[in-house]
């Protein structure tokens, strides 16, 4: 490629923006109608763009309603009802207060779809809890939740999924599916090192919660508990597409809260409001820049010049998976995720279709290989807002990220690396990939 090509320019101008403190989303934008006013286009293309994609996408609408129910249930009494739930269950082993986390976090991810509202909601009570009384260092307990948060977008329902359904048109009820197992094997390599941490440091064992409470405990949080089922069964059973069940869980969210916990007044539900639609403008301009880039870089034939020096490679499924997780890991380390998703990702997937590769299962694999960014030094995310919220200096967050960090990367390649895991439960509902 020419260095100096309207294409070159165009990448050169969107790192320079960002590195000025433009939003990545807005970067491109601006790049991108650069490029068409270099090239001699209309640059009436760029709203074109913008308004096809948002307009042939009904399923982005079940990101801002997805995001809005998160918000509800962090300002209900749907996390305390959960947390007292998860310490009956997991509370009385040693670390027991890290187990909490992670099955709250593993439990709350089947409602919200998003790492940073389980983190900045749920994580920050279990941080309240794990360090009173000095019982576990602030430090161990940011990582623990920084960890546990990164389950939030692979079980479903996940926002990263649904745009990753834009992007492929893989079926999002089926991308839903295939997250179960990939989820859960990661909640289980991070209980795993959480137990071993605990019995090398000698953690504290929490006084258990008798067996008498725990079916009142179970009824308290039932209408939570409820909700993946709720949402989950509506999918699968075809009663609700994925964008009306992110309706029906903003709604039950605002049900239960308002009603049944009487926990969330018209203010706060108004508040959620907001917080939401801000959540969603950063998102959308996100979506907004992506769109109309992806023009340029279909015009400039990217994705097939891409395609062509792969093949020219002559990679193997496996050696393509090995490259693809590689560059994600450390293109997740540097860059936002959504980014990533929604201009790397696409450049990706015709050299994924021409070796055969179930795009279900790629969905899977990219999507765990973004959230494990989300706690990647230097740049991970999640790493920033458990420094936010403990006052913590970021390195020692870091230090007590790694080992969770390398058994979730583990993980990613056991799912990489064996499909079946992931996709013999969409096939048992019929999926023919």
């Amino acid at each position: 490629m020419n260095l100096f090509s309207p294409f070159a320019m165009t990448v050169y101008l969107i790192i320079a923006l960002s590195l000025m403190g433009l939003p990545i989303g807005l970067s491109m934008l601006v790049s991108s109608i650069m490029y068409l006013f270099v090239t001699g286009q209309d640059m009436g293309i760029a709203a074109e763009q913008l308004l096809q994609g948002l307009n042939n996408s009904y399923t982005l609408l079940a990101i801002p309603l997805f995001i809005l129910a998160a918000e509800i249930m962090n300002m209900g009494s749907l996390t305390d009802k959960l947390l007292g739930f998860c310490n009956a269950i997991v509370g009385r082993f040693r670390g027991g207060l890290g187990h909490v986390n992670i099955l709250s976090s593993l439990i709350f991810s089947g409602m919200s779809g998003s790492a940073i509202a389980d983190a900045a909601g749920v994580g920050r009570m279990v941080i309240s809890m794990m360090t009173r009384g000095g019982r576990y260092t602030p430090a161990y307990a940011a990582a623990v939740t920084a960890a546990s948060a990164v389950i939030g977008p692979i079980i479903p329902p996940s926002i990263p999924l649904v745009l990753y359904g834009l992007i492929s048109d893989a079926s999002i009820g089926f991308l839903f599916m295939a997250g179960i197992v990939p989820g859960l094997i990661l909640a289980v390599v991070l209980m795993a090192m959480n137990a071993y941490l605990a019995r090398v440091r000698n953690f504290p064992v929490e006084p258990p919660v008798p067996l008498r409470e725990l079916p009142g405990i179970t009824f308290r949080a039932l209408p939570a508990l409820l909700m993946p089922v709720v949402l989950l069964g509506g999918i699968y059973s075809g009663v609700m597409t994925p964008t009306e069940a992110a309706a029906v869980a903003a709604l039950y969210a605002l049900v239960i809260s308002t009603v049944l916990y009487r926990s969330v007044s018209l203010r706060g539900a108004y508040g959620a409001l907001l917080s939401s639609g801000r959540s969603m403008a950063t998102i959308g301009i996100l979506i907004s820049g992506a769109l109309v880039f992806n023009y340029v870089v279909t015009r400039e034939n990217i994705p097939v010049t891409v395609s062509q020096i792969l093949t020219a490679m002559e990679l193997t499924p496996l050696s393509f998976l090995l490259m693809v997780n590689v560059l994600l890991l450390i293109l997740g380390a540097l860059l936002e995720g959504g980014t990533i998703l929604l201009v790397i990702v696409p450049i990706l997937i015709p050299t994924a279709k021409l070796l055969g590769i179930d795009m279900v299962h790629f969905g899977l694999v990219v999507t765990v290989n973004l959230m494990i960014g989300l706690i990647t030094p230097p740049y991970g995310l999640l790493l920033f807002i458990m420094g936010n919220i403990t006052g913590e200096p970021l390195r020692r967050i870091v230090a007590e990220t790694l080992p969770f960090l390398a058994v979730m990367i583990g993980a990613l390649f056991f799912i990489t690396y064996v499909p079946d895991a992931v996709l013999w439960l969409p096939r048992l509902f019929g999926y023919q990939g």
